[in-house]
């Protein structure tokens, strides 16, 4: 696994990994702000074809826009995130898909869980985002669309970009290949 952009503050034993998210960090380009972020943490590798991607991310989200997911990337201008994102004093279910402009999808949850599992299926030319409470029943959150025959990176990822930053613990982060 390698970092983009690495967190000072980090830690990784067997199949868990801890953040401390520093501040000031984002993911983001231009819709609606008019300006671009790429300084959040990603702990991702790099992978070809059709997979699943599954993690359990658990953190403690204080300020607007915290968040912790999977993100699975190609380049600047091409990705996805999807995880936590806490927006007013609440957790919401989010997703963000940039194809040159970002844009983000929002489910508010009704209680504040300590723990969501989340899964990214890629398959020929799509990648579809479900996410779990309990790592049995999934729940579909998007389905969009992603480039093809392409190596892209997947993995970890979290910022805080109006906060001081947060910690978060990532788990059972596994990648499967799929024909």
């Amino acid at each position: 696994m390698i970092w983009y952009n690495k967190p000072a503050i980090w830690s990784e034993e067997k199949e868990r990994l801890f953040v401390r998210v520093e501040g000031d960090t984002d993911f983001w380009r231009l819709t609606h702000y008019d300006f671009v972020r790429d300084n959040g943490h990603f702990y991702y590798r790099e992978l070809a074809g059709d997979f699943v991607a599954s993690v359990k991310v658990t953190g403690q989200y204080k300020n607007l826009y915290d968040q912790a997911g999977l993100m699975i990337r190609l380049d600047d201008r091409n990705w996805m995130k999807t995880g936590i994102e806490y927006v007013d004093e609440q957790q919401h279910i989010s997703a963000v898909v940039t194809r040159e402009f970002s844009d983000w999808s929002v489910c508010p949850l009704t209680h504040f869980p300590p723990s969501v599992y989340l899964r990214l299926t890629r398959q020929i030319d799509s990648v579809r985002i479900d996410y779990s409470f309990d790592d049995f029943t999934y729940q579909m959150l998007r389905l969009a669309y992603f480039p093809p025959d392409v190596t892209v990176q997947i993995g970890l990822m979290a910022a805080a970009p109006d906060g001081q930053g947060f910690d978060v613990t990532f788990e059972q982060f596994s990648v499967l290949t799929i024909s």
